[in-house]
């Protein structure tokens, strides 16, 4: 039979624990049939060697574990003897040799002696040459007794051979003992390897001399081969020791010189005739790379002696506990065989042993023996090396580690939220305002309730409410006590006023009572602080990030490479073992390269490469040369030189290995904890500065690794063009690769290996300056099979960018290889050609070459130039201040001319330091020649604002310096100031250069001391940790920031994620289910979250300060959109609270939304700021992860959509349903009063808003109105003038949504009045105090076009918003502007018709409303027969015109309503009331036959009083049969809550309102009433009159005029002055806002002139009659700035 070798890469099969499945090599049977030839012919050449046996060698000695074995044929038993003289001698002299001890010299002399076998101990030949384990389970194996090996056949076997005629030759058993020597250990020939049997003895049992193997020695053997048939049944049984303990210090054998056969050939025990057990195969896909998988037990006969035994097979693979760690989901991949394959770390591989040493494991090699002494730590220190490690990860973690602050500082670490605070003029917007404050004492029953002044410290309420408590406050510490508002857990800061605090100011705006809560200090709960631990724990960045969600899939740990790493040298020592079968492992070493490779993205480096193919030619090469020039050749009078050979070239593959595995780990994994710069200071080199290099920048494009499948397919060349950058602009023009298809080694990649050079020297490089590559792939027209061969070729599509610094954190030029994360594009993810199959969570990795020269080049900057004193410079053309305060102030876009003025005037431009980011984006280069000027100018500026030092964070600063100085002028702004902006600072990390910069610490420090910031910013690294460009970057910070929180924060935030998951999973099932079965599925759900409320409470992630302990599952629901987003009701935590409602929604990128409101609250800060309040309802929302998040719920508020509709679904047409639905909720008229009032300011804020911001689809249920008047708007999906389309119809058509029915609010009714006029002065100001931060907005909008937001991506973008804000002109110019768009937007029929389509829309979720609900428009709720006892009769009474300033008119009808008591009542009813009665009569009772409800038209000029006349008989008609009718409609709920009393039942208004109503249609006869509101100022030679407003003008026929403004500047005989405005139609309150100009006069000239002001009416059929005018003298004005005032009208001439 062949000898097959337990190192021929044959693996084992037998699993190392259950239910792991081992791969196995596969050996053909004709393969199997050529070795068996091949080792005949050399067994049958060299029968030699062999020493007769003595008889005393034969006879058997029993063994106790044979015996207990079932009966079988003695022959198969062989039993191993020798004398106890023998066995002590061979102890002793063994036990001399400490092996651990051997240095590598020493154990190779010792290994090479020749008479090691025979001088320094007695070893039978046959073990000599195997690797003898001490794993063998029990101690007693290879005791001093003989050993018995006995196998375990199915059956009885018949021996191959049953009477050889030739001697056995000297050689091991054929069943899995190696006689071979290693190739690197020579005995002498004389030496005696086996003793020769003289007879064959059947019955008894086989006995050999045992030599002493003591447990140092070994107590197994390493490897037992499979006989030849069971290779052809497909099986091996390779097989490796228990690595747990220490191997033997012999090399693995390998079958070399076997010699001849002897008689004893039956010993073989080939199962020929050995039942098949059924086996279980399965092939799987592991790492890109198929694998032949088996489970089972091991069904080799040798399989009996080692079951017990925890052997593995290794390929390369990780055992099973790295397996845990690295264990990702396996996902469609990879084009590794031409087909997408499956690519995972989690490799179902067999496991090496975890008690594993490498310092006392074998390699078999000299090469490989010095890598055995690892460190004790670790698997492979080198792993754990300054080469492996990202040096700017560690240096950044040092830096945060000294910018903690102390557990102990209260200031920094309170443990609890403070409220926020906003600044507000004269403290909440009026001087001297007082409110009422209750406080909970905890000593006191009874809340103290007092009334204080808004601008009252808090300091002075806490001292106010301790008065209670406390007789002598000098006894008592103020500061210990602070008040913490109920409901919430946060705290008033109490250096702040009352007014100030952003609780207090919703409690003003909502007008409900201001809660408080006395507290002492020490009694507060400070769960959320620091400890004295977290602030000794090292930094570990990976550690807290197991909950968040990332766009690619986690990097392969080091203690997972590791594992790979030693399954790779296990396969090079197999093959290192026996040079005579060499070729036959080269398979298994190239698998298990290639397994590591593809866990390391598919990356397969060239050294890798031409190792690979160096190795494969080196094995083979022997076996295929010629008998005869083999026998010449140098190897076979030197075997060590072939052995060397491949030692040399495996030696060097190794190397390739591992420095792939340390350029991948410094690339992609997280660094050692506790690993800090002083360990890598030794490893400095040599530099030189870059200043003084004349070379270009050159670098080589090497491959495109772990390309999508589909791209294989789909693409047939790729390029890649190669920009150099800064400062967003291109330092040279790009330069384009070859172009070039896919290559197949490993697996599929795209491999240029091309020098790409630009003709720029690197002493010209900013220190900035970064790479931009860009993939671009070709489309192969074949690729989707059209027949159409003349389709049009498309052009190149981009696949994927990335970026890189030339320069890293320490200024080093880029050197050596580097590996970049190509991202790639949104339209490669989408289905079609090239994005068929493409998993996102898969990298797609771009290797490039840099020199790597001897010394380092490494960047200093110049020096700095002085800069001028401003003293000293002469002084400025005023042309030239004018035009530079012009551009520094108004312009964003500069010209060419523009910017080489403000650069050379840069000087003179310090008295505008606002100017200084258009002054450095105007700088002519940034090359390093110029930083010396830039950093000296910047350096000698005078500090900016935060705000304003937000522009310098843009991406067209990239400067380290600049945006340094920014970072310190940014410190500044306080915690409440920088939570409004710290979304753009969160993408402003984007723009740094490097990892460790000063934004990232600066925001992780303000964390640290805020819980509100830490929280928020939690959030926001969450979400952008999304983006694949900047994951690694956000990644490391946000682990950063879970370190720094401390554990108390920590575990909150990981309660919210939870959360947060659990309801976006319930959100989906109930977005799918079906509408029928929605309520079950969210019953089911809400249970589910429910118990993750009973293990703990948990704040919400929209505020820190909002707890929560469970859901109150009954108040829960869905809303009827298109996104089903979730209603969810919480029990507030804090008793004193009121429950939080919230929505969940799923499905939408909640991110706009996030940015449009936090533009809205920015406004509303600077309206506050300036004493303008608008009270804008503020409310929160949060993007809790892709496409889902939390948003909260504004009480007591409906959509205008569900207010309309109450009035069918045309009452978007009507102009009353907002002022009745305000009405019923607030019915006494100082109450609606204020609603109105409220209505007015917030509409006033929301149509500037929107307009600014471009908020599109806007239909009725995106704009909501709370019952105490406050409008506001929800849904911003669409903005920057995205406007929604249906087709071609562009729905948004109006610059905002104002409509009439507001507009009817806004008036108090049909007409306007002067609340109109309040109204478009509230714009007015409001629109020219956001123009006056026009940069603000602009630049907070452009730090987030990098976002990912698919409204917000460029300069376009950003231009509307340039063009709404009109920052060019002039606040007056800009007032004439807005008025017009308020006309337009009011005039605008295509907004009631885009309220319509979506009534229509919604018809399905219309109906009458539930129980709870009031039915009609004009109650206040709904009333039964229950309630109110039945009503016996009702009947028309009479009509009355009621007095209303504005309508003049409307018409009430008296009812007389017999409730069953014994006096009457009345109740006033509209005809429109009765129309609305009527009309929801109708859906309620469809099939019902209802009386005739008269008809509302009226055809031509009637007078009101016959009008109301005919409808009081035909009204009187329609109730008489409709109480007549059938029970079912005269007792519905309807009837009753029509007939119920309201509030304005109770008012009279009989003669003396109807008096005064006529009294204000009679005719003026001459008088005249009225003021105009005039704005004037004179500027560049020209005179302004901007006729504003004109209030209560009264005409001579009591009838509304058609007013106009006509002015002269007198003396003028020939009215060459005159102006005049447009015509107000039927209005006595007209808003002009029109601009009347004079130019060409001088100021001396106007103060000799008059200004006459008249106001006409226009008549079409009669002369223009005037109704008043003012004459106004100029010289009592103050031209040189601008006068606005109320003039009153009085008589005067007019020509």
């Amino acid at each position: 039979m062949a000898h097959i070798s337990s190192g021929n890469g044959f693996k084992f099969d037998r699993p190392a624990s259950p239910g792991v499945v081992r791969p196995k090599g596969i050996v053909g049977k004709e393969e199997a049939l050529r070795m068996e030839l091949e080792a005949l012919d050399k067994i049958k050449r060299e029968k030699r060697h062999t020493l007769p046996v003595t008889a005393s060698s034969v006879n058997p000695l029993p063994n106790p574990m044979t015996q207990t074995s079932t009966s079988r044929q003695e022959k198969d038993l062989i039993v191993f003897s020798e004398s106890e003289t023998q066995k002590e001698e061979q102890k002793d002299k063994f036990e001399d040799i400490d092996l651990e001890k051997l240095t590598k010299e020493e154990l190779e002399k010792l290994l090479l002696d020749d008479s090691f076998g025979v001088s320094k101990m007695t070893r039978p030949s046959s073990l000599l040459g195997c690797n003898l384990s001490a794993s063998y389970p029990g101690g007693h194996a290879f005791n001093p007794a003989s050993f018995h090996w006995t196998p375990t056949p199915t059956h009885a076997q018949t021996p191959i051979f049953p009477s050889a005629p030739f001697p056995k030759p000297p050689c091991s058993f054929q069943n899995g003992f190696s006689p071979a020597l290693s190739p690197f250990i020579s005995l002498p020939a004389q030496q005696t390897l086996f003793l020769s049997f003289t007879t064959v003895q059947p019955p008894a049992a086989l006995v050999y001399q045992q030599p002493a193997v003591t447990p140092e020695m070994a107590k197994l053997f390493d490897k037992i081969a499979s006989t030849s048939e069971y290779l052809k049944n497909g099986r091996s049984s390779s097989m490796e020791t228990q690595s747990g303990s220490v191997k033997s210090l012999e090399p693995m054998p390998q079958p070399s010189e076997p010699p001849y056969i002897s008689r004893f050939e039956w010993l073989d025990l080939d199962p020929l005739n050995k039942r098949k057990e059924v086996e279980v195969e399965e092939t799987r896909t592991v790492s890109g790379c198929p694998f032949v998988e088996e489970s089972g037990t091991a069904k080799d006969p040798w399989d009996a002696v080692l079951l017990d035994e925890h052997e593995v097979v290794d390929n390369g693979s990780p055992s099973e506990q790295v397996k845990s760690k690295v264990t990702l989901a396996t996902e469609p991949r990879r084009a590794s065989t031409g087909a997408a394959v499956t690519r995972s770390q989690s490799l179902i591989i067999p496991a090496t042993s975890t008690d594993h040493s490498p310092d006392k494991q074998v390699r078999g090699t000299s090469f490989l023996l010095t890598q055995n002494i690892a460190n004790a730590l670790s698997k492979y220190s080198i792993l754990q090396g300054n080469e492996a490690q990202n040096l700017e990860v560690v240096a950044f973690c040092e830096d945060i580690s000294k910018s903690k602050f102390p557990h102990v500082d209260l200031a920094t670490n309170p443990g609890y939220v403070l409220s926020p605070v906003i600044t507000q003029r004269d403290a909440g917007g009026d001087s001297g305002g007082s409110v009422k404050v209750s406080i909970e004492i905890s000593d006191s029953q009874q809340p103290v309730t007092f009334t204080c002044d808004v601008s009252s410290p808090v300091d002075l309420l806490i001292m106010q409410a301790l008065c209670w408590v406390h007789d002598d406050l000098n006894q008592v510490d103020i500061s210990s006590y602070v008040l913490k508002v109920c409901g919430q857990e946060e705290v008033l800061q109490n250096k702040h006023s009352l007014g100030s605090h952003e609780y207090v100011q919703n409690c003003r705006k909502w007008e409900t009572e201001i809660k408080l809560h006395l507290l002492f200090l020490n009694t507060m709960r400070r769960d959320l602080a620091r400890t004295a631990e977290d602030d000794i724990s090292p930094i570990v960045l990976e550690k807290y990030l197991g909950l968040v969600e990332r766009p690619f899939k986690e990097a392969v740990t080091r203690e997972g490479l590791a594992e790979y790493l030693e399954g790779y040298h296990k396969q090079v020592n197999l093959c290192l073992q026996n040079e005579s079968t060499l070729y036959k492992t080269v398979d298994s070493v190239v698998q298990s390269v290639k397994n590591l490779c593809c866990a390391l993205d598919e990356i397969e480096t060239p050294a890798i490469t031409d190792a690979i193919k160096r190795f494969k030619r080196s094995v083979n090469l022997p076996r295929t040369q010629h008998t005869s020039l083999f026998q010449t050749d140098e190897l076979c009078k030197n075997p060590r030189v072939f052995e060397r050979r491949v030692e040399e070239i495996l030696s060097g593959l190794t190397d390739a290995v591992y420095d792939l595995a340390k350029l991948y780990l410094r690339s992609f994994c997280p660094t050692i904890p506790g690993c800090t710069m002083e360990e890598h200071m030794e490893d400095r080199r040599d530099s030189r500065e870059a200043s003084g290099t004349t070379e270009h920048l050159q670098f080589t494009l090497f491959a495109v690794h772990g390309i999508p499948a589909t791209w294989v397919s789909s693409f047939e060349k790729y390029y890649l063009m190669c920009a150099l950058t800064h400062n967003n602009r291109n330092l040279f023009k790009p330069v384009q690769s070859k172009k070039v298809g896919t290559y197949k080694s490993f697996f599929y990649h795209i491999k240029w290996d091309e020098l790409i050079s630009f003709p720029i020297s690197v002493a010209l490089l900013p220190l900035e300056a970064m790479l931009s590559l860009s993939l671009y792939g070709v489309l192969n027209q074949n690729a989707n099979n059209s027949p159409d061969s003349n389709k049009q070729r498309k052009g190149p599509e981009l696949l994927g960018r990335v970026s890189m610094p030339l320069f890293d954190f320490r200024r080093v030029l880029s050197r050596g290889s580097k590996l970049l994360s190509l991202w790639t594009s949104p339209q490669v993810l989408q289905p079609g050609a090239a994005g068929k199959g493409k998993n996102p969570s898969e990298r797609i990795i771009l290797q490039v070459d840099f020199p790597s020269p001897v010394v380092d080049v490494l960047y200093v900057g110049p020096q700095e130039n002085g800069c001028p004193d401003p003293q000293s410079l002469e002084p400025l053309d005023l042309g030239d201040r004018s035009e530079i305060e012009k551009l520094s102030f108004f312009s964003t876009r500069l010209s060419r001319a523009d910017r080489q003025l403000l650069w050379d005037q840069r000087y003179y431009c310090r008295d505008y330091e606002y100017s200084l980011p258009k002054i450095l984006a105007s700088a002519p280069s940034w090359e390093w020649g110029s930083m010396g000027e830039i950093h000296s100018l910047l350096h000698h500026w005078p500090p900016l604002s935060p705000v304003s030092a937000l522009e310098l964070l843009d991406s067209k600063f990239a400067d380290t310096e600049v945006r340094k100085v920014a970072m310190s002028w940014i410190e500044s702004s306080s915690d409440d100031e920088l939570a409004d902006y710290l979304p753009q600072l969160v993408q402003a990390v984007k723009f740094e250069c490097h990892l460790n910069n000063a934004l990232a610490i600066f925001l992780l420090s303000r964390a640290l001391g805020n819980i509100n910031i830490a929280h928020y910013l939690y959030w926001l690294l969450r979400d952008a940790v999304q983006d694949p460009a900047f994951s690694q970057r956000y990644d490391r910070i946000l682990g950063t920031m879970l370190y720094l929180c401390g554990t108390g924060l920590r575990a909150e935030l990981e309660k919210q994620t939870r959360l947060v998951q659990l309801l976006g999973a319930l959100a989906e099932k109930v977005r799918q289910a079906n509408s029928s079965t929605r309520q079950v599925v969210l019953l089911e759900g809400l249970e589910r979250v429910q118990s993750f409320f009973q293990k703990n409470s948990c704040r919400l992630p929209i505020s820190p300060s909002l707890v929560t302990k469970e859901l109150n599952i009954k108040a829960c629901s869905f809303f009827n959109s298109n996104a089903v987003p979730l209603k969810i009701a919480l029990v507030n935590a804090d008793p004193l609270g009121d429950e939080i409602n919230v929505m969940f929604k799923v499905g939408e990128d909640l991110r706009q939304d996030m940015l449009a409101l936090q533009m809205i609250r920015i406004m509303d800060r600077i309206w506050l700021q300036e004493g303008l309040d608008l009270r804008i309802v503020n409310f929160k929302c949060i993007s809790t992860g892709k496409d889902k998040g939390m948003v909260e719920l504004v009480p007591s508020s409906e959509t205008l959509r569900k207010i309309q509709v109450e009035y069918g679904v045309t009452g978007s047409f009507k102009d009353k349903p907002l002022a009745e639905w305000l009405r019923k909720y607030n019915p006494a008229e100082d109450e609606y009063e204020k609603a109105s009032e409220n209505f007015i300011y917030t509409c006033a804020g929301c149509c500037v808003a929107t307009y600014i911001l471009g908020i599109c689809d806007r239909h009725n249920d995106n704009i909501m109105l709370r019952s105490t008047g406050h409008m506001f708007h929800i849904d911003f999906g669409k903005f920057l003038g995205h406007a929604q389309m249906i087709g071609s119809f562009k729905r948004d058509r109006a610059p905002f949504v104002l409509t009439s029915d507001m507009a009817y609010v806004i008036n108090g009714g049909e007409r306007p009045t002067s609340r109109f006029q309040l109204f478009v002065d509230l714009c007015s100001q409001a629109y020219n105090l956001i123009r006056k931060h026009s940069n603000l907005f602009l630049n907070l909008l452009s730090l987030m076009t990098q976002s990912g937001l698919p409204e917000l991506t460029g300069v376009q973008d950003l231009k509307y918003v340039y063009d709404a804000l009109q920052p060019q002109t002039t606040d007056a110019e800009a007032t004439i502007f807005f008025t017009r768009l308020i006309e337009s937007s009011l005039g605008s029929v295509a907004t009631k018709f885009n309220f319509f389509l979506h009534n229509l829309a919604q018809l399905r979720f219309s109906g009458l409303p539930s129980n709870d609900e009031p039915i009609l428009s004009f109650a206040p709720r709904t009333y039964t027969i229950k309630q109110d006892g039945r009503i016996r009769d009702a009947s028309i009474f009479s009509f009355q015109k009621r007095y209303n300033p504005d309508k003049i008119y409307f018409n009430d009808f008296f009812f007389l309503i017999s409730p069953g008591q014994s006096e009457p009542q009345f109740v006033f009813r509209t005809f429109d009331e009765f129309q609305e009665l009527h009309n929801k009569l109708t859906i309620l009772f469809p099939l019902w036959k209802l009386p005739g409800f008269p008809s509302k038209m009226v055809l031509g000029r009637t007078h009101i009083k016959d009008v109301a006349s005919k409808r009081k008989v035909e009204l009187s008609s329609y109730v008489h049969n409709l109480m007549r009718g059938s029970t079912e409609v005269t007792q519905c709920d309807l009837i009753y809550t029509f007939f119920h009393p309201i509030a304005r039942d109770d008012k009279t208004e009989g003669v003396e309102g109807l008096s005064k109503t006529l009294g204000m249609l009679s005719p003026t006869s001459g008088r005249v009433e009225g003021e105009v509101k005039l704005s004037v100022s004179y500027r560049n030679s020209t005179l302004f009159i901007m006729v504003m407003h004109i209030k209560d003008l009264m005409s001579n026929d009591g009838a509304d005029p058609n007013p106009y403004v006509k002015t002269y500047l007198l003396p003028d005989p020939h009215k060459t002055s005159k102006r005049k405005t447009k015509i107000a139609r039927k209005t006595r309150n007209p808003t002009f806002n029109e601009m009347l100009v004079y130019s060409g006069y001088s100021k001396e000239t106007l103060k000799q002139r008059e200004l006459q002001l008249s106001v006409l009416s226009a008549e079409s059929l009669r002369e223009n009659c005037c109704l008043g005018g003012i004459t106004l003298s100029l010289k009592d004005f103050d031209l040189s700035r601008e006068t606005v005032k109320w003039y009153k009208l009085t008589t005067v001439p007019y020509f």
